[in-house]
């Protein structure tokens, strides 16, 4: 059975604004998801699950279990740099968000689905495994580590190119995934991401040596998303 899901692709927001309509979303569909147990006439399509694409300015984000000190600059340096900082509550450390990334946030019900979040974040990271395998890129999970990618049995080598952390409320998902297409990699300098020291950060047009089209590669995504979650979009 195919699972019923409204696409928006929200083109440059400001991150905030977006984390605001995220708890909106995560808030009717947990309300809908609760009178639904005792009226099976309830209406559901405003509360239709989301799967949501946008790109932020720059922006970084600090999961709850993060540390203040993998940012290596202070707040005179972020606004020189253009950059916003948020403490924010879902998993993970702290990462990067900025133009050129492909930055997604489903808005599912995994008992719907049939899933436990374990099971939601492989099956996320194999839809970005999916989508870098259509332009030659081999990714990969790493064992202790979410997210996608690249070389983990090279010593040195190791990079990633989609961070996930998500937040999950009566089996509702909000964030999600953070994905490096055009993305301008510099701005991982003034991080330590997702906590890490010893591991790099990449990006497709990085690995490909050319810039890429941000429509063409959403297709993509879009289309790996839906066959991992069964989705059907409306």
């Amino acid at each position: 059975m195919s699972y019923h899901v409204r696409f928006e692709d929200l083109g440059l927001r400001e991150y905030k604004e977006v984390w605001d309509y995220q708890e909106e979303l995560l808030k009717s569909m947990i309300e809908t998801k609760l009178r639904l147990r005792w009226d099976e006439k309830v209406a559901v399509s405003s509360a239709l699950p989301r799967l949501l694409f946008v790109e932020h300015p720059h922006v970084f984000t600090l999961g709850k279990s993060g540390s203040d000190n993998n940012l290596l600059i202070n707040y005179i340096q972020l606004q020189a740099k253009n950059a916003s900082f948020y403490h924010i509550d879902r998993g993970g450390d702290i990462t990067y968000h900025g133009p050129g990334q492909i930055v997604g946030y489903p808005i599912f019900d995994l008992d719907a689905i049939g899933i436990g979040l374990r099971e939601y974040i492989h099956r996320l990271e194999e839809a970005v495994i999916g989508t870098i395998a259509e332009y030659g890129i081999s990714g990969e999970h790493m064992a202790g580590a979410t997210g996608v990618w690249l070389d983990t049995a090279k010593a040195g080598s190791v990079r990633k190119i989609c961070a996930i952390g998500v937040r999950v409320s009566r089996s509702v998902t909000m964030h999600g995934f953070a994905f490096n297409v055009n993305t301008n990699l510099d701005y991982f300098g003034y991080i330590n991401p997702c906590g890490y020291t010893d591991r790099g950060v990449t990006s497709l047009s990085k690995e490909l040596g050319r810039e890429l089209d941000m429509e063409e590669v959403k297709g993509v995504l879009r289309e790996k998303l839906a066959h991992q979650f069964k989705m059907k979009f409306v």
